[in-house]
């Protein structure tokens, strides 16, 4: 670990570098704050890590060495007081193909997957491919605009027999809240009642602002380890999405034995070279730099609330507490949400995302604006849509 501090104003042209989130709009002026990777350099023990990596020369299969799950062992324990075995961990390519596989493993056609929504759109895909229901318990929010569990609905949605997983976003994606270990606990305690799996996306578990601490689901008590999966990747908060490494971690052998039977059916059992050397050097090395991320996560969302405030006073903008993703309140303005992130498009050349992918119901009148930008890039979006958004008062 260094003291070194990272300039996370640095602005890094990454049009033309067959990137998803900055290629896929034809105008070269549209700013993309939409899809959920980050604008910033990741750390330097990273790059320099895959460098030698590089320098090899050879890139065959890869396997996976001890000390890749001595990083991630380590890290949950010194971090977040999870203390994770070695055969508890199956890595895979990603969060979505990790929950899928989960799915596949520990279900049959017809069976239903509980969400709370709004959710992770990904999400939707990987129960429905899998030819299981979506079951939605829909987040409620307080007179103050703070989204909790609504826990009579998530009760009577969980004793429906036919609901086998709950599929758990800690934190969420995209409301923003990072789960008490009360909540956790209740939650865990009605699908305990139910026989209901809980199978947790944790990839966010990093991004959390000051002020808010996250907990990973599988460590408050042996009932909630005994009766959860966690997935969980570097990818989200060291911004290393592209390089494709996850796991899924369960103490429960049985559930492991066919979780990995269904990683090998769906042809998600191997890596690349670069995932697990970007884990352990993000792991082992890259620490203070997430610290400082999340310190800069922070400032551009109160920069983005303090202008909300001063030009658009009717848009709430729900509490952060994790990712770097901001949600939205647009029902002041009237407008649908598919239809307002169009007119942003074609108005302001500015991509979010529209809260209908999250949750036709849940989602609607709501927008999500991805925070993790350069302050100059967030300023000069927000510069953009203004007075489009104000035109509706």
């Amino acid at each position: 670990m260094t003291n070194k501090r990272y300039n996370f104003d640095e602005t890094i042209v990454r049009r033309g570098s067959n990137c998803y989130k900055w290629d896929t709009a034809e105008e070269e002026d549209v700013i993309p704050m939409w899809v959920a990777d980050m604008d910033f350099r990741v750390a330097d023990p990273i790059i320099e890590a895959l460098q030698k990596r590089v320098n090899h020369g050879v890139f065959g299969y890869t396997k996976v060495p001890e000390a890749y799950y001595d990083s991630i062992i380590s890290w949950f324990a010194r971090r977040h007081n999870f203390h994770i075995e070695r055969e508890w961990i199956e890595y895979t390519t990603g969060v979505v193909p990790a929950v899928s596989v989960v799915i596949k493993a520990l279900t049959n056609p017809g069976d239903k997957v509980l969400m709370q929504t709004p959710i992770y759109n990904c999400f939707f895909s990987s129960i429905k491919n899998n030819d299981c229901i979506v079951e939605e318990s829909l987040l409620k929010q307080d007179a103050n605009g703070d989204w909790h569990v609504d826990f009579d609905d998530f009760e009577r949605k969980c004793s429906d027999e036919r609901v086998k997983i709950f599929l758990l976003c800690n934190p969420h994606n995209p409301v923003g809240r990072v789960w008490t270990k009360d909540e956790l606990r209740q939650m865990n305690d009605v699908c305990m009642r139910h026989g209901v799996i809980v199978l947790s996306d944790e990839i966010h578990c990093e991004l959390v602002m000051p002020g808010y601490e996250y907990t990973p689901f599988a460590a408050i008590s042996e009932e909630t380890l005994g009766n959860s999966i966690t997935c969980s990747s570097p990818s989200k908060s060291f911004n290393i999405a592209g390089l494709q490494i996850a796991n899924i971690v369960t103490n429960n052998p049985e559930w492991r034995e066919k979780i990995d039977r269904a990683i090998n059916i769906n042809e998600v059992c191997d890596v690349n070279p670069f995932g697990p050397v970007a884990l352990m050097a993000a792991y082992n090395d890259s620490e203070d730099w997430l610290d400082q991320l999340n310190l800069y996560i922070y400032d551009n969302y109160k920069a983005l609330c303090s202008h909300f405030e001063q030009h658009l006073p009717d848009l709430k903008i729900s509490r952060l507490e994790g990712t770097y993703l901001a949600w939205i309140d647009i029902r002041p303005t009237g407008q649908a949400s598919d239809n307002l992130t169009d007119l942003l498009m074609k108005q302001t050349h500015v991509q979010v995302n529209s809260g209908t992918m999250y949750g036709t119901k849940a989602g609607e009148g709501f927008i999500r604006l991805n925070l993790a930008c350069p302050r100059s890039q967030l300023n000069e979006a927000l510069k953009r849509i203004t007075p489009t958004l104000a035109s509706f008062h």
